[in-house]
């Protein structure tokens, strides 16, 4: 693979996974906008979220069957449309269904990431495939932590819609960029749509290595999801008294934990994956511990914080390239199935991390939360500790 080609297709992904995390510093504006009630506004949030998910598991396994560029360019299409509808919606009569529906289209079609990272590592060679998928997940990573400063930003100097018109601007370049120049990659599959939904039952029975490497990150973006879910509440409480703005600075801090996956797919590709997975749960254990005394507030925990996000968003970005390097060795005409129930299950992990963390803080504080997201990962890292060498792991051979 060429390495404009590389760093086109980080961008991409950057990009596009940016749109499932503009609405979540925005819920206030946007719920004012359209006339939602103050209990239901996380449903902005959710149902972007459920929409990602369903992509997963309805769109991504498309990806062995469909010509790949082709997919990626429908679903860049219909994303615009959500995003150019998004924000007109709040002046038509019915603004709440119609803007939650947008969000849901958003989350739908921002799968395309999904069949990019596995077209990649399609286009590597087997030496090199870790440190290009690490590369490539760089970008999305780096997609996911500017994601909420941006919009914080932008709304603050425009509005909220200008955040959604400007992506949108961005996805109609990009569809065209990546029509000129990305590679047309034809899978071959004797199975029809139908037919590769219900093989995913099979692939998860019989890859123990998609198993095990799916509830491990989810476990671990679990305990992400509770660390960024409840730090803005803190940073915004007396505490800190931090404002939004002050908070998208401090959201800033996370980007630096990108660099692990490219670190993480040179380490795969030298065949340390589990020595490196243990490095990752660990680390994203012991990022908690120095922050327990961080409710009382000050310049110093301030700082602790900023550095365990470092440290957090490090473990688990490294973690998902290693599962990710792990999964795509088990065959390429299961790799787009394989890549949608992994990300699937480690979302639904994310998703449940979100709920109880705003849970455990709102009845015991920070120190609750942060035993939620420490368990979280401690429970991972058990499980881990049960598993057998690489090689009892490796299946007979994978499904078509």
């Amino acid at each position: 693979m060429p390495t404009w080609l590389m760093l086109l297709i980080a961008a991409a992904c950057g990009l596009i996974v940016a749109n499932i995390y503009y609405a979540q510093p925005l819920v206030g504006p946007i719920r004012a906008a359209i006339g939602l009630p103050a209990g239901a506004a996380g449903l902005i949030v959710t149902l972007t979220q459920v929409g990602y998910c369903a992509g997963l598991l309805l769109v991504v396994p498309l990806g062995d069957l469909v010509e790949n560029r082709r997919l990626v360019l429908a679903l860049v299409a219909l994303l615009v449309v959500a995003l150019v509808a998004a924000p007109v919606v709040p002046g038509l009569g019915h603004p709440v269904p119609a803007f939650l529906g947008c969000s849901l289209l958003i989350g739908f079609c921002a799968v395309a990431v999904q069949v990019l990272v596995p077209y990649a590592s399609h286009m590597a060679p087997e030496a090199s495939r870790g440190r290009v998928v690490g590369n490539i997940v760089s970008g999305l990573m780096f997609g996911i932590m500017l994601a909420r400063p941006v919009a914080s930003f932008v709304t603050h100097v425009w509005s909220w819609q200008v955040v959604y018109w400007l992506s949108a601007v961005l996805m109609v370049v990009l569809g065209v960029v990546l029509r000129l120049l990305l590679p047309a990659r034809r899978p071959h599959s004797a199975l029809g749509y139908l037919g590769l939904l219900a093989s995913m039952r099979g692939l998860l029975r019989d890859l123990p290595v998609l198993r095990r490497r799916a509830v491990y990150q989810a476990g671990m973006f679990g305990a992400f999801s509770v660390f960024w879910t409840v730090v803005p509440l803190l940073l915004a409480s007396p505490a800190y008294g931090m404002s939004q703005r002050g908070i998208a600075w401090f959201a800033l801090a996370g980007v630096a934990g990108a660099i692990a996956a490219p670190i993480s797919g040179r380490v795969a590709d030298r065949g340390w994956t589990r020595p490196a997975t243990a490095f990752c749960m660990v680390l994203g254990l012991l990022s908690f511990v120095p922050t327990l005394g961080a409710a009382a507030g000050g310049t110093v925990n301030l700082l602790v914080l900023g550095a365990a996000a470092i440290a957090l968003d490090f473990a688990v970005s490294g973690n998902l390239v290693l599962g990710q390097r792990a999964i795509y060795a088990l065959g390429a005409e299961v790799r787009g199935r394989v890549n949608g129930i992994y990300m699937a299950t480690f979302f639904l992990g994310g998703a449940a991390g979100s709920a109880l963390g705003a849970w455990s803080f709102a009845h015991g504080g920070w120190q609750a939360a942060c035993a939620v997201g420490m368990g979280l990962i401690g429970a991972m890292f058990l499980v881990f500790l049960t598993e057998p060498r690489e090689a009892a792991l490796r299946p007979a051979g994978p499904r078509s």
